[in-house]
């Protein structure tokens, strides 16, 4: 299942960065001759409601989607990474500060915090990756505080601390080898959801703005022609399944030997 999750994931990746040199009609290009055309061999996904092609629209949006989902799962764990792991190095004030902060991020439900954000701002690419990151990191956060209080507690830390080693030479240096595999699992589990938070968001008309576009943007647009063009929302609706899905069963099988790995040691 690893090996197939991560065939899929390289072919999306392709598909969407690439597949525009082969597959080269225009994702913006409007005919009022084919609106709403069923898949065929001339539009191989069928055609929206002004006419344009779903298969060139899809490799388009895609570079969006995966640009705000990679890029989001980035900051948001490597903010994780930063704050849980100082939380649980410096302990005392520090830790009581982080938890005060996770408990006010976590006081607003995420989506919602994520459309009271949203609502204030005009949308792009750069400005949801910041939004989402903003409010997806406190479960990394979480999970790295706590594996650093186990860290920290270990002798050779303790002789570290009073041997007077510099701090941040301690962290990277001892806390950031063990805390990797937290750190990646996190990441591809951020990077599902963020492209499913744009992908709500631009459900919601609240996401990225025309004429850009994204898989959410995309199945968006067809919510109204369901009943008489299926293969509208059908068709990028598959894309972000086929992405969670391969990113969630890449998590789990990291998650799997990190486990292994913990029991070993």
């Amino acid at each position: 299942m690893p090996k197939f999750s991560i065939f899929v994931l390289f072919f999306i990746v392709i598909f969407s960065f690439f597949g525009s040199f082969v597959y080269g009609v225009d994702a913006y290009a409007l005919r009022a001759d084919a609106i709403l055309v069923a898949p065929s061999l001339e539009h191989p996904l069928g055609t929206d409601r002004l006419g344009r092609d779903i298969l060139a629209r899809l490799i388009e949006g895609g570079k969006v989607s995966l640009i705000i989902g990679v890029g989001s799962a980035f900051i948001a764990s490597m903010i994780g990474l930063l704050l849980g792991s100082m939380a649980g190095y410096f302990r005392g004030v520090v830790d009581k500060g982080f938890v005060v902060l996770v408990d006010l991020f976590l006081t607003f439900p995420t989506f919602f915090l994520l459309l009271a954000l949203v609502s204030y701002v005009n949308a792009s690419s750069w400005v949801l990756i910041v939004i989402i990151s903003i409010t997806g990191w406190m479960t990394t956060a979480r999970l790295i505080r706590s594996e650093s209080f186990q860290i920290t507690s270990k002798p050779y830390i303790k002789i570290l601390n009073i041997a007077k080693v510099n701090k941040l030479k301690i962290l990277f240096k001892y806390y950031a080898p063990l805390l990797a595999p937290i750190y990646f699992v996190s990441f591809t589990f951020g990077v599902g959801g963020a492209i499913l938070a744009e992908s709500g968001l631009s459900f919601l008309g609240l996401g990225i703005v025309a004429p850009q576009m994204s898989w959410g943007t995309i199945l968006s647009s067809g919510k109204d022609v369901v009943e008489i063009a299926w293969w509208v929302s059908f068709f990028p609706g598959l894309m972000i399944f086929l992405v969670t899905f391969a990113l969630i069963n890449i998590s789990n099988y990291l998650q799997g030997l990190t486990n292994q790995k913990q029991i070993q040691s």
